[in-house]
């Protein structure tokens, strides 16, 4: 062995256990931040390693690539806002898939040329091209629903499911095909071909509130599509690097379901089923009861025991500081303010926790639904900024509700509650929200970073 190639899996080595420890580091919201160093630190040497493969032709292919990576990533990494994660996720996720099918071409092209395609190779091959490029549309699909350039509604027609059976079919028997004839690059560009329209049929149909999960699931594809892109060249650290990819996004894909209440099957073939039937309480004939930010401050300042509820909203205004410095005020006068998270507020896992640690918010004062929920009942004042679909009773009680059976926090429990919100638009599920309606309720119309900054100006007063 030549001390290049020891120095190569050596690097391959440290850099898999790297990827490990950041991955467990990730789990825990106080060793978040040094996750992500670990992970970075570990994606550097698994760089430095390769770049002394025996294999490499120019380095100034390589120079170009970072360089046009860099342009694309930087503004990507500083200028999105937190509110377009999502979205921001799937373009990496569709650019990843790109990077692992263009590497299963440019693979397929040079061992047919030189006829050294092997059996499972080619299974390799056919396994991450087909994966990587349903990633690439489906993830351009999701990115278009939740940037709105295409409708959030599930997008049907007559025929869709056998359509994509049949797409899906095809392409999986191509690759089978080619396993047992791997000399035919026309089947092999067909089912390229393949993939990528199975990508934009596959998420068409799959409404924007599931979004989410699918951007889960389509991160899950290109980590298998990566992996397999490792056994197909020969590389250790991306077969573990894309095997943990691709393990993480499924076992975050089913953690997104169980919280939405909705199982694999009802996300993924949404419009497969007939669809949910309207609510059957409706809230035309109710009133809501508004309150003033002189009201609300009198409330706060003088509870024992307020609860925020971080929504969506409160991200879109980036209200996370006005946020600390009304609890801030609150404890000032004697009294507990604890943050209750709901595993999808903001529409990722461990959004919410982000934007209040941004804001010096102690973790010990966020709780997860299952550890808040009781204390609810304890609460003067629930104050909830911007959150909807995941506070609504409807889930509880209402069997006819789209989101019936959906784990939520428990707000209408609190003595009162106050809610900070612009309309009364629906939320994400695009349903009325019954705690608006309740007699323990109180809106705050406007701005949510404009209504916590008058609330902080009013407790002062008090």
């Amino acid at each position: 062995m030549t001390a290049r190639l020891v120095f190569m899996e050596a690097a391959y080595l440290l850099s898999s256990v790297l990827f490990i420890l950041g991955l467990k580091s990730l789990t825990v919201p106080d060793k978040a931040r040094r996750g992500m160093q670990l992970a970075a630190l570990g994606m550097l040497l698994a760089i430095v390693g390769t770049l002394v493969h025996r294999d490499i032709v120019s380095y100034g292919w390589i120079l170009a690539g970072l360089a046009l990576g860099t342009l694309i990533g930087y503004p990507m990494g500083v200028y999105v806002p937190m509110t377009a994660m999502p979205q921001r996720i799937a373009i990496s996720h569709m650019f990843g898939a790109v990077a692992a099918t263009l590497v299963g071409v440019a693979e397929y092209s040079h061992l047919n040329g030189i006829g050294q395609l092997g059996r499972w190779q080619m299974a390799a091959l056919g396994f991450e091209v087909l994966f990587g490029a349903l990633t690439i549309t489906g993830s351009l699909m999701a990115f278009g629903k939740l940037q709105e350039l295409l409708p959030g509604r599930p997008i049907t027609f007559k025929g869709q499911n056998v359509l994509s059976v049949a797409l899906i079919g095809a392409g999986l028997g191509l690759m089978i095909w080619l396993v047992v004839a791997p000399y035919n690059p026309v089947a092999f560009y067909a089912m390229v071909v393949l993939g990528l329209v199975f990508g934009v049929s596959l998420v068409l149909p799959i409404g924007g509130a599931d979004m989410p999960v699918v951007i889960s699931l389509l991160n899950s594809y290109a980590g298998l599509a990566s992996s397999a892109t490792g056994f197909a060249i020969g590389n250790n650290v991306l077969i573990i690097a894309g095997a943990l990819d691709g393990a993480s996004g499924f076992i975050l894909s089913i953690v997104m379901s169980k919280a939405m209440n909705r199982s694999f099957g009802n996300v993924l073939f949404g419009a497969f089923g007939a669809p949910p039937p309207p609510s059957a309480q409706g809230a035309s004939d109710q009133t809501v009861r508004s309150i003033t930010a002189e009201d609300a401050a009198m409330q706060l300042a003088f509870a024992r025991l307020v609860i925020v509820v971080p929504g969506y909203g409160m991200a879109v205004a980036q209200a996370q500081h006005q946020v600390r410095e009304m609890a801030a005020l609150i404890e000032k006068n004697g009294g507990t303010v604890l943050y209750a998270i709901h595993p999808v507020a903001g529409r990722m896992p461990g959004h919410m926790n982000v934007l209040l640690a941004e804001a010096d918010i102690p973790y010990d004062r966020l709780k997860e639904m299952e550890e808040i929920n009781d204390e609810f009942k304890n609460a003067d004042v629930a104050l909830v900024i911007g959150a909807n679909d995941v506070v609504n009773p409807a889930a509880r009680s209402d069997k006819s509700s789209p989101i019936y059976g959906m784990p939520i926090l428990d707000v209408d429990q609190a003595k009162q509650v106050i809610v900070l919100k612009r309309s009364m638009s629906p939320g994400f599920a695009g349903i009325e929200n019954q705690l608006f309606y309740a007699e323990n309720t109180a809106l705050l119309f406007g701005d949510a970073k404009a209504s916590l900054a008058k609330l902080v100006h009013e407790i002062k007063q008090a």
